[in-house]
């Protein structure tokens, strides 16, 4: 099947997961159901290939902005599913699947952008690994910190309606939450150790707006780590850090992305 048309059918699977997967929420079916896991197996598994092929071809591999967003949201719901199995995180898929579906087309019917580097050494492979990992589990910790957000909310003014209603307590909400950013942050402290031993030039000029604010994600998050275990912080406090970490680590990402590639029209 041709790339563009698996892209198509990635994107109408991963919509009718999120469909189904909602109305069953609002059934008062909060459980993933059969159909719920193989609409997005089969989704995955197109969205993977559509992935790989458009990064990876016979001679050069391709990190335009658009394709690495894919890849990222393919890890995203990997790492999703690898969360599954100990928490109860499938709330999370209302926000993921469809995130999935404009990716993998943006991936398939966007211009490339950005320029193929010549080789990818092992070193230089560990860090575009961990910064993937790292992106995909913090961004995972915001979606849990946004649904934290509204349940705090919804508690204190005494009612929980929506999707509110089905979630975990908020004590294991905030638990998930922390076990996210603990993982995040160790993902993305080896992205950084990395890239300074790896990376020529970590500071170079069309870099040194993307570490730096890296590396003040880091601190925010390290920070907000101190704080819980140290001062008790919890709920709101916990969602302010986590989602202000995320947006300067999207910063970092997509801003100097979005310079290089579709302004200045480097890599």
């Amino acid at each position: 099947m041709p790339l563009p048309m698996l892209a198509i059918a990635a994107a109408l699977l991963y919509m009718a997961a999120a469909a189904v997967h909602l109305m069953h929420i609002l059934q008062r079916k909060p459980r993933l159901s059969a159909s719920v896991i193989t609409l997005g197996i089969v989704a995955l598994v197109c969205h993977a290939v559509v992935a790989w092929n458009s990064i990876f071809d016979d001679h050069s591999v391709h990190l335009g902005l658009y394709r690495i967003l894919a890849l990222i949201s393919l890890v995203i719901n990997l790492a999703c599913i690898a969360w599954l199995v100990r928490r109860p995180l499938q709330n999370l898929l209302i926000v993921l699947l469809p995130l999935s579906a404009s990716t993998v087309l943006i991936s398939a019917f966007a211009p490339q952008t950005g320029t193929t580097p010549e080789e990818l050494g092992n070193g230089l492979l560990v860090h575009i690994a961990a910064s993937i990992l790292a992106y995909a589990v913090l961004t995972l910790a915001a979606v849990q910190a946004a649904l934290l957000a509204v349940q705090d909310r919804q508690l204190k003014q005494h009612r929980a309606t929506g999707i509110v209603s089905f979630l975990p307590p908020l004590q294991l909400m905030e638990t998930m939450l922390f076990e996210l950013v603990w993982m995040g942050v160790i993902l993305l402290s080896i992205a950084i150790a990395s890239g300074f031993l790896y990376v020529d030039d970590f500071f170079a000029q069309h870099l040194v707006h993307k570490t730096v604010l890296t590396l003040i994600a880091w601190v925010v998050y390290s920070t907000l780590l101190w704080g819980r275990y140290q001062l008790g912080w919890r709920s709101q406090t916990a969602v302010r850090f986590t989602l202000g970490g995320f947006i300067v680590l999207m910063l970092a990402f997509l801003g100097s992305k979005l310079v290089l590639e579709l302004v200045l029209q480097r890599g």
